[in-house]
């Protein structure tokens, strides 16, 4: 690591530093919800705190009057542009495509207990938002999880509020075709999902039958890494049924662990001690059956968690501060590219 003192800037870049960590979490709710990738979400807040810090000569507070705002605008808007490069690596990505999942640790998961980043929303309705259009998307993640008002997203997104409102009217529209309104009770979910992997790991087909619903549809996203159990999603209650119990592409010493994942209940599964794939439900609007499997099986997102948590550590002991842009609250989740915040620039490398 090299570092570089920037003379006289220490001031203003600790009060930058400041303000941009107060707002980092809501900053990383609207872009993943944009993007639905963890990666992807940490890059642009990378570029979100390098613009930040580049305006104003080395004072980025100037001439600011509401940097909440600012801030949301600026990252708002990298993430449109890294949305359109997202869009063309899926052109060519091997086999179904899966948001990345934000899986809760152990620690903090309890069945009744507030789940972690509230304002992430299911790993369904992520699905479902990757029909949109980018400016649709982010309308629909400014204003119906974040609640923000017309008036202001057309300043974020630089559209006039009638434009706003049309993009809203289109994204609610095709989600709410797309998702019921209903929310499952967590332990409804819970019970759900202990149902579903016991009849699967027992590879009993009748009890599975009684908890798929008919119109299932099981998705596998093992990004061209791993065999998976099918390169295209499979419908139907009696194809899902036979693939789930026919041990392709599964570990050979399969264990679960629940866990929340985007704040619902799901089940992690292990090939031993080490991850192997992330498994979420989408319950019937009863909430007794179920119509979505979500299988996220992708080892490169696990690699890349495990080598951003080994570089935020790193700079984290040896880069002279305890906190700065890259250190989140949650566990595997920091960028891999870590800056050092206040009086100087450092050059870094991934891990």
């Amino acid at each position: 690591m090299t570092e570089i003192p920037v003379p006289g800037t220490a001031a203003p870049l600790d009060e930058a530093t400041g303000v941009f960590v107060d707002q980092r979490e809501l900053l990383f709710g609207v872009v993943y919800n944009m993007l639905g990738s963890v990666a992807d979400t940490e890059d642009v807040l990378q570029e979100t705190w390098l613009s930040w810090t580049a305006r104003g000569g080395g004072a980025p507070l100037a001439g600011v009057d509401n940097p909440r705002a600012y801030l949301v605008r600026v990252a708002v808007d990298h993430a449109l542009r890294r949305r359109a490069v997202i869009s063309r690596s899926q052109e060519t990505y091997v086999g179904s495509w899966l948001p990345e999942p934000l899986v809760a640790d152990e620690a903090t998961d309890t069945a009744d207990g507030p789940a972690p980043r509230s304002e992430s929303v299911s790993l369904a309705m992520l699905v479902v938002l990757e029909a949109l259009t980018p400016l649709e998307r982010a309308v629909f993640v400014l204003g119906e999880v974040f609640g923000y008002p017309h008036a202001e997203i057309a300043e974020i997104i630089d559209r006039s509020p009638a434009a706003v409102r049309q993009l809203a009217h289109r994204a609610r529209e095709h989600v709410h075709a797309r998702r019921p309104r209903y929310e499952a009770h967590p332990r409804v979910r819970r019970e759900a999902t202990e149902r579903f992997v016991r009849a699967a790991l027992g590879g009993d087909i009748a009890e599975l039958m009684e908890v798929l619903a008919p119109d299932v549809t099981a998705w596998t996203d093992a990004g061209g890494k791993r065999r998976p159990a099918s390169l295209r999603p499979v419908h139907g209650r009696d194809k899902v049924a036979r693939l789930l119990t026919s041990g392709r592409g599964g570990p050979s010493n399969p264990v679960f662990r629940y866990r929340r994942v985007n704040g619902d209940d799901a089940a992690v599964l292990f090939d031993g001690d080490a991850p192997f794939a992330v498994l979420v439900l989408d319950l019937t609007s009863e909430g007794d059956r179920v119509r979505g499997i979500y299988v996220v099986a992708n080892p490169d997102i696990r690699r890349s968690r495990e080598r951003a948590a080994a570089g935020r550590d790193a700079v984290g002991e040896g880069g002279g501060y305890d906190w700065g842009p890259c250190h989140g609250r949650w566990s595997g989740l920091g960028s891999p590219f870590c800056e050092a915040p206040i009086g100087r620039v450092t050059v870094t490398a991934p891990a």
